[in-house]
């Protein structure tokens, strides 16, 4: 067995994929949310960056991990109740408002970094709190298994809850049935009361809640310090892995576990006489794939439905295709 394979195959490889997951999970219920409610989030790197930063900032100067954390959370829906004013009350595009928020992400965590620091790299000079791991006691006895699962940070079992938080906000709650009712027709969820933009509003923060917790593990979890634009794409990558796990809570897991097996891996593949440019490109790389192939699937079966409809009458002309896709 190669050096490669008996890594990839390790315990330590499988504790990697889930320490890597965290973030990117987090991330992706946020932009779950959003899409449910027909309200796409594509400003979730510059919601991870500025939690991050705020968290890290509040914990050195305050030497409390509790206020660091809630400052953090309180960034997070900040920058989506920003995202919600834009577009929903100035009627901004929400894609050129979300770019305009990442780019404001970017250019106030470096200012504000340069002030507290003195450095516009990283906060290294500044003494943060970390999140703390957390041993399971019954499950780090099992053989392998528990290897996998036990000792990880407390915010990576936090992201596992959040997919049950997400279950139940979105099909066991009343603001859950009026997202969903919202993103599926925004008309009819009016026509009996409910207000969409309201409900938008909601969403958006709910987005940027979620989003947070994956800013604030990258600093205080994963490491110990913020460092400049330190998210590196992984609010994108986490709309790929939303998006491939169609909003939904067990595909949105099942999507950011296999986006952090890629990263992991990318990790891995360091040790390899490989250029690490090439390195540093596999995850986007896998991100395109995977989006490309959900993409063909998803066009096979909207014309399989449209073939359908044409068969028993549904569609009588091409032009009818569009009426079709939104009635159905």
């Amino acid at each position: 067995m190669s050096p490669l394979l008996r890594s990839i195959l390790s315990i330590e490889f499988g504790f990697a994929v889930f320490r890597v997951m965290t973030p990117l999970l987090f991330a992706a219920i946020g932009v779950s949310i959003s899409n449910l409610a027909g309200t796409i989030n594509i400003s979730m790197e510059g919601t991870m960056l500025v939690s991050a930063f705020v968290g890290v900032l509040v914990s050195a100067f305050t030497e409390s991990l509790v206020l660091a954390l809630l400052a953090g959370v309180a960034a997070g829906v900040a920058m989506g109740a920003a995202l919600s004013y834009f577009h929903l009350r100035l009627k901004a595009d929400i894609i050129l408002a979300a770019i305009a928020l990442n780019l404001f992400a970017t250019g106030i965590t470096v200012f504000l970094l340069f002030l507290a620091s003195g450095d516009k790299g990283s906060s290294s000079s500044l003494k943060s709190f970390v999140f703390p791991d957390l041993n399971i006691p019954l499950i780090k006895s099992i053989p392998v298994l528990g290897a996998i699962i036990s000792g990880h940070n407390v915010m990576t079992y936090g992201a596992i809850l959040a997919i049950v938080v997400f279950y139940i906000i979105t099909f066991k709650t009343p603001l859950g049935l009026r997202i969903r009712a919202v993103g599926q027709n925004p008309n009819a969820a009016e026509s009996v009361g409910i207000n969409v933009n309201r409900t938008r509003m909601w969403a958006l923060m709910l987005s940027g809640f979620f989003g947070a917790f994956g800013g604030l593990y990258l600093s205080m979890g994963y490491v110990s310090w913020f460092a400049r634009d330190m998210t590196a794409g992984r609010g994108w990558i986490a709309i790929a892995a939303a998006t491939l796990g169609g909003y939904m809570p067990l595909g949105t897991f099942l999507a950011s576990l296999l986006f952090g097996a890629v990263n992991a891996l990318a990790i891995y593949f360091a040790s390899l006489q490989i250029p690490s440019e090439l390195i540093a490109l596999i995850p986007y790389l896998a991100t395109v794939i995977a989006l490309t192939i959900y993409s063909a699937q998803a066009l096979k079966t909207r014309t399989r439905r449209v073939e359908e409809a044409k068969r028993v009458g549904k569609i009588t002309e091409v032009t009818d295709v569009t009426e079709f896709k939104e009635s159905s």
